[in-house]
């Protein structure tokens, strides 16, 4: 399989895209489980496809482009966790082919091969969530366009306009996924350690990054939703943090191939001379790269491997000069490729079939979501979940902003403020639920702070399930 990657020809753009879908294979005999992020994701777009805005009418933390692609997704297929996943693909084989692109044609390497390409493909099926449509995964194509972008202004040894169209592919991978904001600081010190950029060139990177910053701040601001905006995504980037949703082993069983073999390659670097000057910057801008990305992990919601999607260039980048560095062509890094290739495919069919019983490694049972045990009355309701929800959307319907418990509880947990209770009460006139299911015991103290709101809803026969009277 490497000697094959390693052929420099036309028609192995085609592999590429074959074999990624190979690696994809067991996504489309069905079966996959539903995570709880992507159910989370899943319900922004059916809100926003009811005319609620983001953020002011629906009390979530995903950035707002990737909120509009979930809400495309929902007004064209709905519900659909298959829309999603082939959605992922698409973007995904986006990734491999440009990242390969790059690397390719500006000649980033001695030996002209398709190989980048494959190994991106292959860490991009390091674990079986990494199949769902991620902010990450979204805002990690534009980080590669940014990167691009650089690789231009390396080659070319001058600072051109180039500057502008990188900042702007960063201030949109921003709107993708928030903390990729820090690759800002990225394209800085590359711009001022590996080019002959000005104050000038500073700048104007600058202003392409926040330029789609502001036109989303003053859309928001001409819909009265800029304190919405601060409170549910600026601000909850360092108070949110999902850690029920961690798997430590799986991450680690995940991640140590693809940053082991990149590890190797990038000391294989300091071994080898024949790269020209403009091949060691890039180098040098990867590892910056990787550097920047470890910095991102505080930011995180809950840590698992499509998380950790941002850390795959730079692990594909120094692992296909591990692999091109053996000055001699034998079954040593053949067999190496090969080994490498079946325990990561092995942990992807682990996580989605189970083929080795009683290991728990690969599944991300925490990231699984799990139907809630619910009366068979309440299915296709519109409901209010009051507390961390575990599944009780699956076979429902969201009500009122309340979407996040942890934004949520701003409001819920705070009845003593008049201004929460009354956020409260408007929240609930607008879209009133049919159901609300209360897991920390909320709605007496609600019920008594808002009488209006006790005509409307009573206690059900079911133990902390409050319903709308008839």
């Amino acid at each position: 399989m490497l000697s094959f990657f390693r052929v420099n020809a036309r028609y192995q753009t085609i592999s590429l895209v074959v074999f990624f879908l190979l690696l994809r294979l067991p996504f489309f005999l069905g079966g996959t489980p539903l995570l709880i992020p992507e159910l989370s994701w899943m319900l922004v777009g059916e809100q926003m496809g009811r005319g609620f805005m983001l953020y002011r009418d629906i009390w979530d933390n995903v950035s707002p482009f990737s909120g509009l692609t979930y809400w495309l997704i929902d007004t064209l297929f709905g519900r659909t966790q298959v829309a999603y996943q082939l959605a992922a693909v698409m973007v995904s084989i986006i990734q491999i082919l440009y990242f390969n692109f790059v690397i390719h044609s500006r000649e980033v390497f001695p030996e002209r091969t398709f190989l980048p390409g494959a190994l991106y493909a292959l860490f991009l099926n390091i674990s079986f969530d990494m199949g769902t449509l991620s902010p990450m995964l979204m805002a990690n194509t534009f980080l590669l366009f940014a990167f691009g972008a650089i690789v231009k202004i390396l080659v070319k040894r001058e600072v051109t306009t180039q500057v502008f169209e990188m900042g702007l592919y960063i201030g949109i991978a921003t709107l993708f996924y928030l903390p990729a904001s820090l690759f800002m600081i990225w394209a800085f010190l590359a711009l001022l350690f590996y080019t002959g950029s000005t104050v000038r060139h500073h700048l104007l990177g600058l202003f392409g990054s926040i330029f789609p910053l502001l036109m989303v701040v003053l859309f928001f601001y001409m819909n009265n939703g800029v304190e919405s905006l601060n409170r549910n995504l600026l601000t909850s980037v360092f108070q949110v943090k999902q850690y029920n949703l961690n798997d430590f082993v799986s991450l680690f069983a995940s991640l140590i191939l693809p940053l082991g073999f990149g590890v190797m390659g990038f000391m294989r670097i300091f071994t080898t001379l024949r790269f020209v000057n403009y091949q060691t910057r890039i180098q040098q801008v990867m590892a910056l790269w990787f550097i920047v990305a470890v910095f991102s992990i505080p930011l995180m919601q809950f840590l698992a491997p499509m998380q950790f999607v941002i850390f795959i260039p730079p692990a594909a980048f120094f692992a296909t000069h591990y692999f091109q560095s053996f000055k001699k062509k034998s079954f040593v890094d053949e067999l190496q490729f090969t080994f490498m290739g079946a325990i990561i495919v092995l942990i992807q069919y682990q996580g989605l079939r189970g083929v080795i019983p009683g290991v728990t490694m690969g599944k991300l049972e925490n990231l699984r979501t799990k139907p809630a045990s619910l009366p068979e009355q309440i299915t296709k309701k519109r409901i209010l979940v009051i507390g961390q929800q575990s599944g009780e959307y699956i076979n429902n319907y969201t009500a009122t902003p309340y979407l996040n418990w942890d934004l949520a509880s701003y409001d819920l947990k705070n009845l003593d403020n008049f201004d929460s209770v009354i956020h409260v009460y408007d929240n609930f006139r607008k879209d009133p639920p049919d159901f609300v299911i209360d897991k920390v015991n909320v709605m007496p103290k609600l019920l008594d702070r808002v009488p209006a709101l006790k005509e409307e809803y009573e206690l059900s026969p079911w133990k902390g399930i409050y319903q709308k009277k008839i």
